[in-house]
């Protein structure tokens, strides 16, 4: 739990493996994911390491399983997905799977070959039998003497017939063939082009689709038969139907034989249609006895892979028979994964037990936050900014908390609220089943990877919604209100500007016991008016506790790298500044709430005498008087009031130049002092001069080598020059005191979007719900049911979704900016361990997309 916190310690470790027990370790510490190796051969092309020829089997085998996988996926057979991992398999155990792996492939291929080959012929001969059928029409119409062929028997007769001449007999050649549907008309107008008009074409289209063995698609074509005479116009025929891939076939001109044919090709095809049953038959058993196993076998591909993959970051010693690796662990995992080591040296059977050495370093370890699936998505809102240095304090376990609540003072509505939290617990309590559909829409994975702020957001939602008596624009009557009113409704309705007296009979004298009386609900004129003075204020008093939160958060980082100099020089000067402007201001706002009422005995203490906070911290600020002609009014709040707001404005702009000059004037001494501290005397065996030059570059490399977190949290000086220190000092300076103000300005957006939100709501309810409910009768009825599926549709597009999305945003740069700016440097890099689960996820979803 530690962790969550601050980042775990980091080791990094020296691992020596016998290269007969490496790849059985490497496995067990894939499993474990709590490991990360160092490449200790970056100057070494990829395709030259050890193990390259086992990586690259490998992939051949997962380009296999792809392939199998395609098929199956092809056929809509279910891969038995049990959910369990299987241990990666050992070395001797890759032969018999490529062995599994190429027979398979080779009987599926060859199925598809001989199934594609005896569909190309099914197909050839449907075409054929169309062609039987379509033509014989034709050929019927040609000996029957009919119009249209005595008319296409007059077109191709010759100049020197139409002269008087003799003329024999006309003698028609004749292609038939089929071609797609689409190239039919270009077909028909280079025809009559090239063959200027002497060929006379039918054609009738195939009613049914039929499969292009090639890829399974469904096409459409048509029969078609070209009269023509001459050779020289069946040379030139040929060649149009080659160009247009149309396909010919043989039909005789007998119409015994052509009927022969037909009876021939109707039996072929039988016989064709049972094969090709049969073939079917065996295709889909080899792919559902495939489909049994094939996750479990990406599952152990995968896994060789990286195992193998990770073994070519190692280094061989000179003996050839021992691997070395460095790697980061955390230190409070260091026993597991020495058992983990043991554990796979027992597989390996080998009796040389490994070695973990613990390596001195001065590099900046990675940064490691032990998660669950509760507060991993919080840590990955925190690292979309960026990923916490080596153990800095990590601003998750308390977003947590300010995340959801801030999210609800902006989105306070106890109906969108319950919404919102049904919508998360739903997915928290189907997460089993949900993750394992493994959705590949992105927005679904995001909404599903959030599921718990979700809920939480919703739930804090609900409490604020509460607070401010808000459901759906409306208001709860829980406890009763404490205003009544004496008037009759007629005079109610008629008197928009009605107003109540808190002094009077109106007000019960004692407030609602939780949240806002519900009667400012209905208050037609100043209902905007309470609430915008209610919302604003606790704003600004949100926003203030949370950025003094973070500043004390940032003393954490200081005490834990022991950097006193940051916590005199900045963070003392910080919390002042912060504290006797900013948290002043909020303190008044108390004060007001308490002293000022309608009630007041004491007319300085009335309604009509609270003075405004604005403008008292404008003139705070400025050193300005108030105006004191007020009459029985005090400008002031309390006695000596102005004494102290000017001892706290002048105290808070001394803190101005501490901030700007402690710092960098503590270290300019600090050099001056060690440049002028005498070096203790030290000579080597010979007494010359030369021992000492070794020990002043020996003590200036230790110096240089120092770890950054102990130079002050990762803001180490001793390379920098002054002027360098100066302007990094200024500009801190600059950035936190404008900072302040422009923070604490940046908080009224709670306010803000708090009212655009019920508004929003508002105008829902008196623009569509409510002319629902205004009809009478069966026809209101249905006039409300149509309303209410409307009204519900846009509250939860616009007001839950897109207001939602709003205040999620908004909440982000809240915590990103005015909060983590006090304390969080965010300049690590994260721990990135060797673990089969995590390998296993990126490659299933590579996959599917």
């Amino acid at each position: 739990m530690g962790s969550l916190f601050r980042s775990e310690e980091m080791s990094l470790c020296q691992l020596f493996l016998q290269s007969e027990a490496a790849y059985a370790c490497v496995s067990e510490l894939g499993e474990l994911g709590l490991v990360q190796f160092r490449d200790l051969n970056p100057d070494v092309n990829a395709f030259q390491r050890k193990f390259v020829n086992e990586v690259r089997r490998c992939d051949e085998m997962e380009r296999k399983l792809r392939y199998l996988e395609k098929e199956i996926k092809k056929d809509g057979i279910p891969m038995l997905d049990t959910g369990e991992s299987p241990e990666a398999p050992q070395p001797r155990e890759m032969i018999d799977l490529e062995a599994t792996f190429e027979k398979l492939e080779n009987e599926l291929r060859e199925v598809n070959q001989n199934a594609e080959a005896l569909k190309r012929n099914y197909l050839e001969l449907t075409e054929l039998k169309h062609i039987l059928r379509k033509t014989q029409v034709f050929f019927d119409e040609q000996e029957g003497g009919m119009h249209t062929t005595e008319s296409m028997t007059r077109a191709l007769i010759t100049d020197e017939s139409r002269t008087g001449k003799a003329m024999g007999p006309v003698q028609l050649g004749f292609v038939a063939g089929v071609i797609l549907r689409e190239r039919l008309p270009a077909f028909e107008r280079m025809l009559w082009r090239a063959c200027r008009g002497n060929v006379f074409l039918r054609q009738a289209m195939i009613e049914d689709p039929l499969e292009d063995p090639s890829n399974g698609d469904k096409v459409y074509k048509s029969v078609f038969i070209i009269f023509f005479q001459g050779d020289q116009l069946k040379t030139r025929v040929k060649k149009i139907c080659e160009g247009f891939r149309a396909t010919l076939y043989p039909c005789p001109e007998a119409p015994t034989d052509r009927r022969e044919m037909a009876m021939g090709v109707m039996t072929r095809i039988e016989d064709l249609h049972t094969v090709l049953g049969q073939t079917q038959d065996h295709r889909h058993r080899v792919l559902v006895a495939a489909a049994k196993n094939l996750k479990n076998w990406f599952v152990k591909v995968r896994k060789i892979k990286a195992i193998y993959h990770t073994l070519n970051l190692f280094n061989l010693d000179v003996t050839q028979k021992c691997l070395i690796a460095e790697c980061w662990v955390p230190l409070l995992d260091f026993e597991t994964i020495q058992i983990a080591l043991r554990r796979g040296t027992e597989r390996s059977g080998s009796s040389v037990p490994p070695i973990l050495n613990r390596m001195e370093t001065f590099e900046d370890p990675p940064t490691y936050n032990r998660t669950n699936k509760f507060t991993h998505a919080f840590q990955a809102l925190i690292n979309a900014y960026g990923v916490a240095s080596y153990r800095e304090m990590n601003p998750a376990p308390y977003t947590i908390i300010t995340f959801p609540f801030l999210f609800a003072v902006m989105f306070g509505d106890l109906g969108h609220g319950t919404i919102m939290a049904l919508f998360g617990l739903w997915m928290v309590l189907k997460e089993k089943p949900l993750a394992a559909k493994k959705s590949d829409n992105e927005i679904w994975n995001i909404f599903f990877g959030g599921r718990y702020i979700i809920f939480l957001m919703g739930v804090f939602s609900m409490y604020t919604g509460f607070v401010y008596n808000d459901i759906f624009s409306k208001s709860l009557n829980v406890f009763g209100s404490a205003w009544s009113t004496n008037y009759n409704t007629s005079t109610v309705m008629s008197n928009k500007a009605l107003q109540l007296d808190p002094k009077g009979m109106d007000y019960a004298q004692t407030p609602y016991p939780f949240g806002l009386d519900p009667v400012w609900q209905v208050a037609p004129l100043n209902k905007i008016i309470f609430q915008n003075a209610y919302k604003m204020k606790i704003s600004i008093i949100f926003g203030v506790i949370h950025m003094l939160f973070g500043v004390f958060v940032g003393l954490f980082n200081h005490r834990y790298f022991k950097n006193k100099m940051v916590i005199y020089c900045e963070f003392i000067p910080q919390v002042i500044f912060l504290v006797f402007l900013f948290f002043y201001m909020t303190l008044l706002m108390f004060i007001k709430w308490v002293k000022y009422s309608a009630s007041a005995t004491d007319v300085a203490y009335s309604e009509g005498c609270a003075p405004s906070i604005l403008i008292t911290f404008i003139n705070m600020v400025l050193f300005k008087a108030p105006d004191e002609n007020t009459g029985d009014c005090s400008p002031y709040m309390f006695a000596g009031q102005s004494g102290l707001q000017k001892f706290l404005v002048v105290v808070a702009l001394l803190c101005v130049p501490w901030m700007l000059l402690a710092k960098p004037i503590l270290i300019m001494r600090g050099r001056k002092e060690a440049a002028h501290q005498p070096i203790a005397p030290y000579s080597n065996e010979n007494g010359d001069a030369d021992g000492l030059n070794q020990h002043n570059n020996g003590a200036g490399t230790q110096a240089g080598q120092q770890p950054a977190q102990q130079q002050g949290g990762g803001h180490g000086h001793d390379n920098e020059e002054m002027s360098e220190i100066f302007i990094h000092q200024g500009i801190h300076t600059i950035e936190y005191v404008l900072g302040s103000v422009s923070h604490t300005a940046s908080y009224l957006r709670l306010w803000a979007l708090s009212l655009a939100h019920a508004q929003l709501a508002e105008v829902l309810w008196n623009m569509v719900l409510q002319n629902g409910l205004k009809q009478d009768g069966w026809i209101g009825g249905i006039a409300l049911w149509a309303v209410f599926a409307f009204w519900a549709v846009l509250t939860v597009g616009i007001l839950v979704l897109m207001e939602g999305l709003s205040a999620f945003l908004h909440t982000l740069r809240l915590h990103w900016v005015e909060f983590q700016s006090k304390f969080y440097a965010g300049l690590g890099y994260a721990f990135q361990p060797f673990s089969f689960e995590v390998i296993l996820e990126s490659s299933s979803s590579s996959s599917e997309d």
